[in-house]
């Protein structure tokens, strides 16, 4: 995953997809735990995965779609928090994300990232 670049980009330019029809769904640690959020054009927020992909399409002008993940406890590594495995008590609110993650991709492709944008905000409430 930290060097999706490296597969997304190839991609890219082989069928010509412009960057407000690229959505590249990741984790956010500075997203609430569970909730979806749409973005257009921003850094990598320390997302090596997302670093990958900017630095291999030489932009950062495509959508984003960030699952939170919320941030870790004490001083617990980052990199640690984000590969654990979800406790017992996580599971359904993972499986409901997962679900409206889905449904936010369909409005992507549908109707486009501003619509997603929209849609992903109003499945948080």
């Amino acid at each position: 995953m930290n060097e999706s670049g490296q597969a997304i980009a190839p991609l890219v330019r082989y069928y010509g997809v412009e960057g407000d029809r690229l959505l590249v769904v990741h984790d956010d640690i500075d997203v609430p735990f569970a909730k979806l959020k749409v973005q257009w054009s921003r850094g990598h927020g320390g997302n090596n995965g997302v670093r990958s992909t900017i630095g291999s399409l030489k932009t950062n002008d495509f959508w984003r779609l960030k699952i939170g993940v919320g941030r870790p406890p004490g001083s617990m590594d980052p990199a640690a928090f984000v590969l654990k495995r979800f406790s017992k008590s996580e599971r359904d609110d993972v499986h409901g994300a997962v679900y409206r993650a889905a449904e936010v991709i369909e409005r992507f492709i549908r109707e486009g990232g501003e619509s997603a944008r929209q849609f992903a905000g109003e499945q948080n409430t």
